[in-house]
């Protein structure tokens, strides 16, 4: 699970620098708070099942890229 989360932070933070997004022009863009995208970001919190299924399809990745089941 560790894992799971650690490789989520950072394809959250590498999907959102690669669109040269800042996180609160993200949070605008999908209506999460930008507290929300930095406690995901720092691994604070973990998203919802919901929020990670928008967040792929905002960046057109699939779930399991996202959480880095998938290369």
């Amino acid at each position: 699970m560790y894992n799971i989360i650690m490789k989520f932070e950072n394809r959250l933070k590498e999907l959102r620098k690669t669109n040269n997004l800042s996180q609160m022009q993200l949070a605008e863009k999908t209506g999460f708070s930008q507290s929300a995208i930095a406690k995901w970001e720092l691994g604070k919190t973990e998203p919802t099942a919901s929020a990670i299924i928008a967040l792929a399809g905002f960046f057109g990745e699939t779930t399991d890229f996202l959480l880095g089941l998938v290369d």
